[in-house]
């Protein structure tokens, strides 16, 4: 595999590889990347305990809920009150019933947050090795409330999230954002997630090495924008190989294809 990185103006995709370079920063993904993607099973039950608040059928308070996604995580409805109205409006159910539902995503956003203690481990091992890390996340605002109270939080330097700036990846400015807070030059941040969005190639875009992880929660999970672009480089198997593969870790290399 080439240790080089062409620039982005020059060739859309690259690949990313540790020889002879390591990155002072690592910008990771959430859901698909350290916590699973959502899947059907998931959004049914979100849908279900809406509907149930709203008195209106499962099926209708899932449409709507799909088809929020957008402005719930580009900052369009920035609080999970703004949500519920939203929600409630859009299944013509009373306003009365919106301090319900607003209940019901601040009780599910925590669950979304839970990382295997593998996860943990790793970001624990990135961290003592010196490389400051940053979260990069299309999200919605109960789930940029609850960060703050999750384990992960405490393993990261920087977390941004697209409801608090105004744009879903791979918009250039939430890249150019992350790598300010940080302190860091483009070149050398690594980005790493499971690609949905087209997040690897907007990366790319701003001068980033980046590398990709198989999506988290398998491949029957939700990734919204995902415009299934393949990736050519470098692809490992979970977070977890990260350390190894950046030369932090004695896990084993054979996790890396």
């Amino acid at each position: 595999m080439d240790s080089t990185l062409t620039r982005p103006e020059q060739s859309p995709i690259a690949t990313a590889t540790p020889a002879g370079w390591r990155p002072t920063a690592v910008i990771l993904d959430l859901f698909g990347t350290l916590v699973p993607a959502p899947d059907d099973r998931e959004r049914s039950h979100a849908a279900r305990r809406i509907a149930a608040e709203l008195h209106v059928p499962d099926h209708i308070a899932d449409q709507v809920l799909g088809g929020s996604w957008l402005a719930r995580h580009d900052g369009t409805l920035s609080t999970p009150t703004e949500i519920a109205a939203h929600l409630a409006e859009q299944c013509g159910a009373p306003a009365e019933y919106v301090p319900q539902v607003e209940s019901v995503l601040r009780q599910l956003a925590p669950r979304r947050l839970r990382a295997e203690p593998s996860v943990l481990e790793s970001l624990h091992t990135l961290r003592r090795s010196g490389i400051r890390l940053a979260l990069l996340s299309d999200a919605a605002p109960d789930i940029a409330e609850a960060w703050h109270h999750s384990e992960l939080s405490e393993q990261f330097d920087v977390a941004l999230f697209s409801c608090r700036e105004g744009a879903v990846k791979p918009t250039r400015h939430l890249y150019a954002r992350v790598a300010e807070r940080l302190g860091h030059a483009a070149d050398s941040v690594l980005y790493c997630g499971d690609g949905g969005g087209n997040e690897l190639l907007g990366a790319l875009r701003c001068g980033m090495r980046a590398v990709r992880v198989e999506r988290r929660g398998g491949t029957d999970t939700l990734a919204f924008g995902d415009h299934g672009q393949p990736w050519p480089g470098v692809t490992l198997k979970s977070v977890e190989a990260l350390p190894t593969w950046l030369g932090v870790s004695n896990s084993n290399w054979q996790e890396v294809r």
